[in-house]
């Protein structure tokens, strides 16, 4: 039975030297190639063959250490000025909102602004088909009103920017000392979506997540519960958080988060159900959510119409354009059946896993979260921020098996940006160029989450290497 491992991998140099060796290959003097390495009293051992590419190379030392920039002293003054650049132009496109279909801001300017109106006077949405989200959520819509000085949208989107920050500052403080990238995947990936993450709460919800599995690699078992608490938190926000808790190592680490969770979900629902009515009307209108337009369901039924088979149209319901007519609600029915077996199998590799890494609590929600996204009736843009900010956390670990799946993301979260809102009128009506762009897009998805699952599986459950 496999307990809590140590919860920090090997250091690979002090954080003020991670900058100075980040030119050095690992394992050598001095960064000659070839050249032999150190020992314990800094004198080369001779003989020690040069690191050599493992099975892949996004497996490999090389790959590693010389492929992306160290986060050091002179490369974190780097990632803080990428960051304002980037933010700096998504804040334009926001200002602007005119790509494509536009609008993007019009979810916070009307939807979010009038839900906040709802729990200024005490309850949430009654009777709102648009309102799907636990009741934690509304923490989030109702946060904007603690800056009285600014508008409900500029606090709004201030506080993104605060999350986003703050993902960034945790990601760097783990790459400080190891040769990882987490930090630099995010402030670089994020923007692939344009304008989108700044408009949607998604921010803040990876960002608990984040920093929940984060405080799960620390040492100490009171981070381990700070962990679960930020977890039970993101449970309560927008469900999938909770999926950061399928990792943890058994043992200690596991009843003290996943207790932690769990009473802090509860807390926070009883606290919200005593403050505000209706607080669980969401699960009425999340129940009747029907197939949308870009989900992997959605482009099969696309792809039959386009070719004359499905007679069936798009309708907007519950907030969203989602597919109407024959076979639809069998469509629905075969997502949940999938969701049900992804879930199985997460539980499966749960009981059957024997090896842990420091890594593993990282690699199994990010498995878990494209699993449950791939096999959603809804696939959203802003759910790649999720992807996003859970992959940037593997990259943190040396140790992880997520490279490739990660890398796979990149170019998913520019497509999906270009579906929404770039062609999204295109994608509503099905249209060639809306039908390609959400077919490689999803096509893209589903190899993620199936790579992702078989090297999870194999890293933890298959033979030893």
């Amino acid at each position: 039975m496999t307990t809590d491992p140590p919860p920090h991998e090997p250091a690979t140099g002090s954080p003020s030297g991670a900058a100075a060796g980040s030119a050095a290959a690992p394992g050598t003097a001095t960064g000659r190639p070839g050249g032999p390495p150190a020992g314990p009293d800094g004198a080369a051992r001779s003989g020690a063959a040069p690191p050599a590419l493992t099975r892949s190379p996004f497996e490999s030392e090389t790959f590693t250490s010389a492929t992306f920039v160290t986060v050091g002293r002179g490369p974190l003054l780097a990632l803080g000025v990428v960051w304002l650049l980037t933010r700096a132009g998504m804040l334009l496109l926001l200002d602007r909102d005119s790509l494509g279909i536009g609008g993007v801001a019009s979810e916070v300017h009307v939807l979010y602004r009038y839900w906040y109106g709802q729990f200024a006077q005490g309850t949430f949405p009654p009777d709102d088909v648009t309102w799907q989200y636990p009741p934690g959520a509304g923490l989030v819509i109702m946060a904007p009103g603690a800056l009285p000085s600014l508008t409900y949208f500029q606090g709004f989107v201030l506080l993104t920017l605060l999350a986003d920050l703050a993902v960034v500052a945790a990601l760097a403080r783990a790459d400080s000392a190891r040769l990882t990238h987490g930090a630099w995947y995010w402030v670089l990936g994020l923007p692939l979506l344009l304008h989108i993450p700044l408009a949607r709460y998604d921010v803040q919800t990876t960002a608990l997540a984040v920093l929940a599995l984060l405080a799960f690699t620390a040492r100490s078992p009171a981070v381990h519960r700070i962990g679960g608490v930020l977890a039970g938190l993101g449970a309560m926000v927008k469900v999938w958080p909770a999926l950061t808790l399928i990792g943890t190592p058994r043992g200690r680490t596991t009843r003290e988060a996943w207790t932690a969770a769990a009473v802090t979900a509860v807390a926070l629902l009883a606290a919200l159900a005593l403050l505000f009515s209706d607080s669980l009307g969401f699960l009425r209108q999340q129940g009747s959510r029907g197939v949308q337009i870009e989900s992997l369901g959605g482009t099969g039924l696309a792809l039959a119409k386009a070719t004359g088979a499905w007679p069936g149209g798009v309708e907007f319901r519950y907030g969203a354009f989602e597919y109407v007519g024959p076979y639809v609600s069998t469509v629905g029915h075969l997502a949940l059946l999938l969701t049900t077996l992804a879930f199985i199998w997460l539980l499966l590799w749960r009981v059957r896993a024997r090896r842990w890494t420091a890594a593993t609590p990282l690699d199994a929600a990010f498995a878990a979260v494209l699993l449950f996204t791939v096999t959603s009736r809804v696939i959203s843009p802003q759910y790649m921020v999720w992807l996003l900010g859970l992959a940037a956390v593997c990259l943190t670990s040396r140790s992880t098996v997520m490279r490739p799946v990660a890398l796979l993301l990149l170019p998913a979260a520019a497509l999906s940006a270009l579906a929404y809102p770039v062609l999204y009128e295109d994608v509503v009506t099905g249209t060639w160029p809306g039908l390609a762009v959400m077919v490689l897009r999803n096509a893209l998805l589903l190899a993620a989450a199936a790579l992702a699952a078989r090297r999870l599986w194999t890293s933890t459950v298959g033979p030893a290497a």
